[in-house]
């Protein structure tokens, strides 16, 4: 791969609605985007899926931006690669920081399919033609929970999740389990629980979810495990799971029966690739995370999830859930409930600049040649 430019821009966007966990709320959303021009002057996108602040992981757009720009930049200059999954053993070099590694990383994939004249997603072994479509329900108001719902299956959504703390859990899940009976409805704590709340968390096992999302600690394993045993309802694991050696420790000691995926939160394509492969192997299904992207990361997970262990409908909603307007073109789109998978060489959408070039706050260029 002869790469000659890099460039790196900030960009910035009200959601049509805020987004709200027992973490944050998110009202506005921070991105970076990596483009990597070739000297054929073939261009590939990435997107750096950091927040603005540190709830979810410890990277940040601005952490991330450093890692970029002063690191893994200087990394990919010094030490020229010929296929992208070489990237993450270049990137080995510097410790975890994954959204970082993984918004160049991804660019390198886009490239290197356009450079090969074939789809991401024909690239890594994709089969299909369209993927089916999940989405997120994140509101602190009951309510606002129903009504989001009732639009999102009018929409065709095969899938909602709901987010969940002990604070309203039962509330949340019982009532719309009650109105939605035949709902494929999924909780996520993000790690708002623990071992002393497993009373609640076996309490809605008789609800039929369809799993619960990271109920312990960010950073937990082993307590996973006891939680596990304890619980009819599947646990799986999110934030837990930044590398490939975590999802081969937490399938090893029972920990989930259930691995979400995302691409940024472990640190590259490569790296969900083996783990894809590995619980795919091992009769553990799996399925794409959302991280409120942009469409450039929305269509890395499109490519990723038309492998054959994404067996439930992922976080991949249309582009319209989030932004008045997406950055690409055509934009994602829900038909039916499935998403369809682009022809296209590379991810499939092309960036559109004037809209990117609106959005950004920040930009700054890299010369490698």
């Amino acid at each position: 791969m002869k790469i000659d430019y890099i460039h790196l821009s900030i960009v910035k966007m009200p959601l049509k609605s805020p987004f709200a966990t027992h973490l944050e709320t998110v009202t506005d959303r921070e991105a970076i985007i990596v483009e990597v021009t070739d000297r054929d002057g073939l261009q590939g996108y990435g997107e750096g899926v950091a927040f603005s602040s540190p709830w979810y992981t410890e990277e940040t757009v601005k952490t991330s931006f450093h890692m970029l720009k002063d690191f893994l930049i200087p990394l990919l200059k010094n030490s020229p690669i010929n296929h992208p999954a070489e990237a993450t053993e270049l990137f080995s070099k510097i410790r975890r920081n994954h959204m970082a590694k993984a918004a160049l990383e991804t660019a390198l994939w886009d490239l290197y399919a356009k450079e090969q004249n074939l789809s991401l997603s024909s690239l890594i072994g994709g089969k299909v033609n369209s993927i089916p479509s999940g989405v997120v329900v994140a509101t602190s108001s009951l309510p606002e929970a129903i009504k989001q719902t009732e639009n999102y299956l009018e929409q065709g959504y095969q899938r909602v999740k709901i987010k969940i703390s002990p604070k309203n859990d039962i509330e949340f899940v019982s009532e719309l389990r009650k109105r939605f009976p035949s709902l494929e409805l999924m909780a996520d704590a993000n790690s708002s629980y623990t071992m002393k709340d497993l009373h609640r968390l076996k309490a809605l096992d008789e609800y039929g979810l369809l799993m619960i999302e990271q109920p312990l600690g960010h950073d937990d394993i082993i307590d996973h495990s006891f939680i596990q045993k304890e619980l009819t309802t599947p646990i799986c694991l999110d934030e837990s799971i930044v590398s490939f050696e975590d999802a081969r420790k937490a399938i090893q000691f029972g920990s989930c029966r259930v691995v979400n995926i995302k691409i940024g939160r472990v640190g590259g394509l490569e790296t969900a690739l083996k783990i894809h492969d590995f619980c795919l192997d091992k009769g553990i299904p799996v399925w794409c995370g959302g991280m409120i992207e942009f469409g450039i990361s929305r269509a890395h997970n499109i490519a990723l999830a038309t492998l054959p262990g994404f067996t439930i409908p992922g976080d991949i909603s249309g582009s319209n859930r989030y932004w008045e307007e997406d950055i690409i073109e055509p934009e994602v789109s829900v038909r039916n409930g499935y998403i369809e998978v682009p022809k296209e060489h590379g991810i499939g959408f092309k960036v559109n600049k004037k809209k990117l070039n609106k959005k950004a706050i920040f930009k700054e260029g890299f010369c490698l040649d």
